[in-house]
C-alpha cells in the first residue's frame, strides 16, 4: 500500500490537541490549544476536477471555549480542546461534543442558504416598523442566499469534574456519554445539563495513599452498559453497568505480567496507558503505552494477543527523555474501518502502521518537504547502532520535539489524518 498527501498541509495558528472523523468520513473536525474548532469537509469528485475526491477544504471555524479562573481554587482552566467525539447524524445538522479539562459543550453545525423577506412588523433593514402604517399583510418568503454555516452551542455540561478530563465518549444508544477526569468517570444524558451519574471513583481517603490515575476511558461501540477504562498502572478495567449503580468493582482486569529481568526505574512510567480504543467490531481493544500497541481480545484477561512494537529503539534513551519530560507524552492510537490495521504516533514527525493480517509494519513521515501534493510517501527507518545505511535516520538525530500524539482513520477508505505540532497532514492510499 503507497500512501500520498491530499492536496497539501494546513498550517493552523495552534497546536493541534485532538482530531476526529465522523461517522461517515466526510467532516474531519480537529480541536487547538487555542479553545478553535476547525471542521473540513470533503470534497465530492466533479468532471473539472476528477481527482479532487478525498481533498478535505475548510467548512467551517468556531471558537468553542475561551480561558476561564476558577476563583475558589485560584486556578486557570485553559482553553485547550481535550477531545472532540461526533454524534451520530440525526438529520441535515452535525453534532459533536468538545471538552477542555472542565467543560463539555453540545455544538450544532447546520447550514442556511435562504433567508426569509417580506416581515409584516420590521423592515429589510430589521427596523421595526410603525403599526399603524401597515395596512395590508405580507406572506413572508424564502429568498436564496449564499450556503452560511453555523455553529451553535446546544447544550453546556459543567460543574461535575474536579480534576482535568481526559475522555469522553458517546455511547451506542446515542442518549448517553461518558467524561473521564483522573479519579472518576461520570456518565451524562444528552438532553440533561445539570446533573450526571459518578459511575467510577477510585479517589482514595486519603490523598497521600493515591497509586494510579485513570488515563483512558471508551465506550462500548455495540453494547451500551459496557465501558473500559486504563490506569497509568498499564491495566485496563471492563465495567458492566447493569451490575452496579457505581462501577467500583471491574467485570474484567487485563493486565499483562511484567518481566522481572527488564525492570527498571522507569517500567512504571513506560507501562502507562495512554489511549485505549475497542475495534470497530467490539471483539477486541487496543492500548498504548509510551513504547508498545497491545491488542487484547476481550475474552482473554492474562495477556495481549497482539504486540507491537512503535519505537523499541528509544529504551537506551529512556534516561534522557525523562529529562526532558517526553517520556510523560501521551501518544494516541486508532483502528482502520475493518480493524485490520492500526496507526499510533511517534517522535520525529514519524507515525507507524502495522498490518495485523500480515504482520507488516511501515513508518512514514508527515513533514512538508515529503508531503507535496499527491508525492508517494517514502518508507523511513531508524538506525539504532553500527553502520547506517543511505535512507536510515540514526536514533541520535530523531528531533523530539517534533511528535505526532493525534491521528485519526476515515471509517470506510483508507484515508488519515495526522496532527504534527500545527500542522495537519490528510493522506490517502494510491490506488492506481
Amino acid at each position: 500500500m503507497f500512501w500520498f498527501c491530499v492536496p497539501d498541509v494546513t498550517v493552523f495558528a495552534d497546536i493541534i490537541s485532538t482530531v476526529e472523523f465522523n461517522y461517515s468520513g466526510e467532516l474531519l473536525a480537529t480541536g487547538d490549544k487555542g479553545g478553535r474548532v476547525v471542521i473540513f469537509q470533503r470534497e465530492q469528485e466533479s468532471k473539472n476536477r476528477p481527482h479532487s475526491r478525498g481533498e478535505y477544504n475548510v467548512y467551517s471555524t468556531f471558537q468553542s471555549h475561551e480561558p476561564e479562573f476558577d476563583y475558589l481554587k485560584s486556578l486557570e482552566i485553559e482553553e485547550k480542546i481535550n477531545k472532540i467525539r461526533w454524534l451520530p447524524q440525526q438529520n441535515a445538522a452535525h453534532s459533536l461534543l468538545s471538552t477542555n479539562d472542565k467543560t463539555i459543550k453540545l455544538w450544532k453545525i447546520s447550514e442556511r442558504d435562504k433567508r426569509a423577506e417580506g416581515y409584516n412588523l420590521k423592515d429589510e433593514d430589521g427596523r421595526l416598523r410603525d403599526p399603524f402604517r401597515i395596512t395590508s399583510l405580507r406572506v413572508p418568503v424564502l429568498m436564496p442566499m449564499d450556503l452560511m454555516v453555523e455553529a451553535s452551542p446546544r447544550r453546556i455540561f459543567a460543574n461535575a469534574h474536579t480534576y482535568h478530563i481526559n475522555s469522553i465518549s458517546v455511547n451506542s444508544d446515542h442518549e448517553t456519554y461518558l467524561s473521564a477526569d483522573d479519579l472518576r468517570i461520570n456518565l451524562w444524558h444528552l438532553e440533561i445539563t445539570d446533573r450526571s451519574f459518578n459511575i467510577v471513583d477510585i479517589k482514595p481517603a486519603n490523598m497521600e495513599e493515591l497509586t494510579e490515575v485513570i488515563t483512558a476511558a471508551e465506550c462500548h461501540p455495540h453494547q451500551c452498559n459496557v465501558f473500559v477504562y486504563s490506569s497509568s498502572k498499564g491495566t485496563i478495567r471492563l465495567c458492566d453497568m447493569r451490575a452496579a449503580a457505581l462501577c467500583d468493582r471491574q467485570s474484567k482486569f487485563f493486565e499483562e505480567p511484567e518481566d522481572p529481568s527488564s525492570r527498571s526505574f522507569f517500567s512504571e512510567i513506560i507501562s502507562s496507558i495512554s489511549d485505549v480504543k475497542f475495534s470497530h467490531s467490539g471483539r477486541y481493544m487496543m492500548t498504548r503505552d509510551y513504547l508498545s500497541v497491545k491488542v487484547w481480545d476481550l475474552n482473554m484477561e492474562n495477556r495481549p494477543v497482539e504486540t507491537y512494537q512503535v519505537h523499541e529503539y528509544l529504551r537506551s534513551k529512556l534516561c534522557s527523555l525523562y529529562e526532558n519530560d517526553c517520556i510523560f507524552d501521551k501518544f494516541e492510537c486508532c483502528w482502520n474501518g475493518s480493524d485490520s490495521a492500526i496507526m499510533t504516533g511517534s517522535y520525529n514527525n514519524f507515525f507507524r502502521m502495522f498490518d495485523r493480517n500480515t504482520r507488516r509494519d511501515i513508518t512514514l513521515e508527515a513533514s512538508r518537504e515529503n508531503s507535496k501534493p499527491r508525492a508517494v510517501l517514502k518508507p523511513r527507518k531508524v538506525s539504532t547502532g553500527g553502520k547506517r545505511k543511505k535512507d536510515e535516520i540514526s536514533v541520535d538525530s530523531l528531533d523530539f520535539n517534533k511528535k505526532i500524539l493525534h491521528t485519526a482513520w476515515h471509517p470506510k477508505e483508507n484515508v488519515i489524518a495526522v496532527a504534527a505540532t500545527n500542522n495537519l497532514y490528510i493522506f490517502q492510499d494510491k490506488i492506481n
